[in-house]
């Protein structure tokens, strides 16, 4: 094995995920194993259900919010499993039960994730509990269990927060980092010789929606920390300063963007685009590095051969410069090349900070970050006039309730007709496919049938050609922690360990094992054809649907951003945190549209509206955001300034009413065609410094840029 896939592996048993997956199978696997000890297996499993229940809502966050979500979980499901097992006898109120909870559970995605994954643990339970008919004492005493075993997992989760506190964010905040290395590799791509721009610059929307992702998590779980935000410690000082130092780094990744095309004519010939490729992966190497020393607590060497490869990079460029002479290679190609470099620099900079941060002394010597941190978090309150403003067909989230509840009965009535002894996997794959977009329950639902078949094959041949107990006992183990581990990450490999691990259980319990198989087959067949047929045609929420807000969106945050940049030249005192919730709104609406405009490819082709201009659109907006960054950076890393900034006001003046015109068009537009003129920046050249033309440059690249989006925006039709 190479060293990066011996990396990769570490790096995955050091994660959140695998993490996750030793919890909640010891969560799971324990009230079993302890009282089967006492031939009381039965009474273990049912507490092992209520342990499984209570874990899907343990999801990485503020454990506060993680505390309060179990707790509400425990006394849900513990009353609908009283409700259910109670009247379970009567069919026609069983149906309708379904339907009505299936809808309002639904509806608890209007409060964030965790909400909705609270509704799933509760409807978890009632699909369980729909079958098994047995005496009121019996029901009480389940649903006894159940309470029992989501307290043991609740007790469980908290006491491994209190025994590590912090480490939790720190492998959140690795991951961000892993992340930025990942969008370095991706930009250093556009320098390689016969590159595919349009793969690339897919590659990296990708990847900005998965950065955007993990610096939220992140966000979540440092700004919502009480320890944390007070900076009562000095582990916490330090994981806020990382974190924030690589929010600054990623705008600096950003501002990195460049007509690559136009380089690689003028100079692929010289082989200095290869160096710019092999620096930049390097410095995506050190961040790996950093991101590692965060998992395992150890402090990462300096970046000595980083420094002397941008060393040898900067001579490159100064030799390209002196063989200059005749005017062999274009001025502006050669100025681009060196404030690539320069950004590099300052970008090493950042990282041997980074890096110095991890030394115990200058650890305990950090100080506070002085940031109103309320302003950078996003919260959920659990208001009812949401959800009754949500009660109509033009909510999102009021037709998928509708069509949930709509699939989940015709799946209750189809398991009723065939009568099968565990026609509820028919439920539990509606109830796992079934997302609020086609697009993502149509892949969800290719990850279900994929995982479902393969590990039900390799499960009919582990119990086919393995016998002993023992060994039966540890690929039920190795299953479970796989499974758990793969649910948040790879939920194709997730599935395709449940099910041997649930075959497994199966032939433990002698409940039988290959009949099971193709039972579980079938119904996974039947129920994600009727979750997949479902969204395609009751009440679809089609991803165009969402398009013209998520537009604006980036729009008027990307416009926040610049007047936020602009205020580093026109105003002398500059509100920081102002800045970096304006910049954090942009990484925000960026990732989502990147999102929708990725969700969209898998779509009926009916269903994929202006595709070629919403292209443009993503990219012009990429654009728009790479360049306020490389503005904001002229300021705030090289310390240019303007001399008469007065004389560029007028440019200002033209770019915010042609984002805030672009902007409106989306929204409504009235069919005249505005002859909206490019303003060019006054002033006598001959007397501006180098520095200073570099600037106003820049605010003409800007304006350039927003009047691409504005005339973009007559022809956007949605």
């Amino acid at each position: 094995m190479s060293n990066r896939q011996i990396r990769t592996i570490q790096d995955f048993l050091l994660s959140t995920y695998f993490a996750d997956g030793l919890r909640i199978t010891f969560g799971v696997l324990i009230p079993s194993l302890v009282l089967a000890q006492f031939n009381l297996l039965k009474f273990g499993i049912t507490l092992s259900l209520g342990a499984l229940c209570a874990s899907m809502v343990d999801t990485p966050g503020p454990i506060v919010h993680r505390r309060n979500a179990l707790l509400v979980t425990t006394v849900l499901i513990t009353f609908f499993s009283i409700g259910v097992g109670i009247t379970n006898t009567n069919p026609y109120f069983i149906a309708v039960l379904l339907v009505i909870c299936s809808f309002l559970f639904s509806m608890f995605s209007l409060y964030g994730t965790r909400a909705a994954s609270i509704g799933t643990a509760v409807l978890l339970v009632m699909i369980l509990s729909i079958d098994d008919v047995r005496p009121w004492k019996d029901v009480l005493n389940y649903a006894l269990l159940i309470f029992a075993g989501s307290l043991w997992y609740t007790f469980l989760s908290y006491s491994f927060y209190r025994l590590r506190p912090y480490r939790l964010v720190q492998q959140t905040l690795s991951e961000s980092i892993h992340e930025v290395s990942e969008f370095l590799r991706s930009k250093a791509k556009f320098y390689h010789q016969n590159t595919n721009y349009d793969k690339n610059y897919a590659e990296l929307l990708q990847l900005q929606v998965l950065v955007h992702e993990k610096q939220d998590a992140v966000r979540d779980l440092l700004f919502k920390t009480r320890e944390i935000v007070r900076e009562s410690t000095p582990e916490g000082r330090f994981l806020m300063v990382v974190f924030l130092d690589m929010v600054d780094l990623y705008e600096q990744v950003m501002s990195t963007y460049y007509n690559y095309e136009r380089l690689h004519e003028q100079f692929d010939a010289t082989g200095i685009l290869g160096s710019y490729e092999h620096v930049i992966n390097r410095i995506a190497l050190e961040l790996d590095e950093i991101a590692f020393a965060l998992k395992t607590g150890g402090t990462p060497l300096p970046p000595v051969v980083l420094i002397d490869e941008v060393r040898r990079l900067k001579e490159k460029i100064i030799t390209l410069e002196t063989e200059n002479k005749d005017g062999k290679y274009n001025t502006l190609g050669l100025v681009a090349l060196k404030n690539i470099e320069v950004n590099i620099e300052n970008i090493l900079t950042r990282v041997k900070t980074i890096n110095s941060y991890f030394n115990k002394k200058e650890k305990k010597n950090l100080k506070g970050i002085g940031l109103d941190t309320e302003r950078f978090v996003t919260r959920n309150p659990i208001d009812i006039k949401l959800f009754y403003d949500n009660l109509t067909f033009s909510s999102s989230t009021f037709r998928h309730g509708v069509r949930v509840s709509t699939i989940m009965l015709i799946g209750f009535l189809v398991a009723r007709y065939m009568d099968s002894s565990h026609s509820y996997w028919i439920l539990l794959t509606i109830l796992v496919i079934s997302k609020p977009g086609f697009s993502l329950t149509k892949e969800r639902n290719y990850q279900r049938l994929v995982g479902t078949i393969a590990g039900a094959l390799a499960g009919m041949a582990i119990l086919t050609y393995v016998h002993d107990k023992h060994s039966l006992f540890i690929i039920l183990l190795i299953c479970m922690i796989a499974a758990y581990s793969f649910q948040r990450k790879n939920y194709v490999v997730s599935v395709l360990f449940m099910t041997p691990y649930i075959l497994v259980l199966y032939d433990f319990l002698g409940l039988g094992s290959l009949s099971v198989a193709r039972e579980r087959i079938y119904d996974t067949l039947i129920g994600s054809g009727i979750a997949v047929l479902g969204s395609y045609t009751i009440f679809p929420n089609w991803e165009h649907q969402n398009l013209k807000e998520a537009m604006q969106n980036t729009l008027l945050a990307n416009l926040a951003y610049y007047e936020q940049v602009t205020q580093l030249y026109f105003s002398k005192e500059q509100n920081t945190t102002n800045y970096k919730v304006a910049r954090k709104e942009v990484y925000v609406t960026s990732a989502n549209l990147a999102s929708i405009f990725q969700r969209m490819f898998s779509e009926p082709k009916s269903k994929q509206k202006m595709m070629t201009e919403m292209h443009q659109f993503t990219a012009l907006n990429h654009l728009l955001s790479s360049y306020i960054a490389t503005l904001s950076l002229y300021s705030t890393e090289h310390a240019y300034q303007l001399s008469r900034p007065d004389e560029l006001k007028p440019v200002v003046n033209n770019t915010t009413y042609l984002l805030n015109l672009s902007a409106e068009y989306l929204l409504k537009y009235n069919g005249e065609e505005s002859n909206v003129p490019l303003i060019k920046s006054t002033g006598d050249a001959q007397k501006i410094n180098q520095d200073e033309m570099v600037v106003i440059e820049q605010f003409d690249l800007i304006q350039k840029v927003a009047y691409d989006i504005f005339k973009l925006s007559e022809k956007i039709r949605l």
